[in-house]
């Protein structure tokens, strides 16, 4: 899943139906405690925590699809499963990937 932020986007999913990989996609210079990252923590240069009840509300994920609600489930228990996730925030550690 490829999580993007772009100024003039926002915060929205680019590939919502990619659940094999889980990144975020920075386009543009952002601040680190910027309320346009909806709750997206950025812990350094190339790691943030992307809250697990956030990617599910955001732009560009499928409306009213179980399938993409149960592979979102099973990928999110993969990510846990391999340490991935932050009990304490609830939240999936995600690579960061910076386009300028």
């Amino acid at each position: 899943m490829i999580i993007e932020y772009s100024p003039e986007l926002g915060v929205h999913l680019a590939e919502p139906l990619e659940f094999h990989r889980f990144k975020l996609v920075l386009k543009g210079a952002i601040a680190v405690n910027s309320p346009a990252l909806k709750g997206i923590t950025l812990l350094d240069r190339d790691n943030a925590l992307v809250p697990v009840d956030l990617v599910p509300t955001l732009p560009g994920r499928p409306k009213d699809d179980p399938t993409w609600d149960a592979a979102y489930t099973k990928m999110v228990a993969s990510a846990r499963e391999r340490g991935w996730i932050d009990a304490k925030s609830n939240a999936i550690r995600a690579h960061i990937e910076r386009k300028f």
